[in-house]
């Protein structure tokens, strides 16, 4: 299954995201919120930003995988949701606006076509049908 590929690079994505919370709570010594520390403001952005958004595009990836779609389509919808996402990091980490507006950009054009490829494939017969 090819977005098992796409699930691990998010899963991978998130773990980086959360070390980097994690380090930044010890540097300065905060359990809960943000401290008012700008750096780990971002990171905790960082990090809910992904929760926000992988879980759904994952799973509306392997459903495109399982409605039929082809490989190719897959991994391009995968490859610009994972791309969005390291761009997004990219922009907040350096605080590059446009950077963050591209990933922005490429995570909601890798969901809209999700979307609109689950539609394409779906097993319409089934979803209507009354047995």
């Amino acid at each position: 299954m090819v977005s098992a590929l796409y699930a691990v690079l998010g899963a991978l994505l998130l773990v980086k995201f959360s070390i980097d919370v994690l380090r930044l709570r010890s540097q300065y010594r905060v359990s809960y919120g943000d401290g008012g520390f700008s750096e780990l403001q971002s990171a905790l952005r960082i990090q809910s930003n992904a929760m926000e958004f992988l879980p759904l595009a994952l799973v509306l990836l392997l459903f495109m995988e399982m409605n039929g779609a082809l490989t190719w389509m897959v991994h391009v919808c995968g490859l610009l949701l994972i791309a969005g996402r390291v761009m997004q990091y990219y922009g907040y980490q350096h605080h590059l606006i446009g950077w963050r507006r591209s990933g922005f950009s490429a995570t909601l054009c890798a969901l809209l076509l999700m979307v609109l490829t689950n539609l394409w494939y779906m097993p319409w017969e089934l979803v209507f049908s009354v047995r």
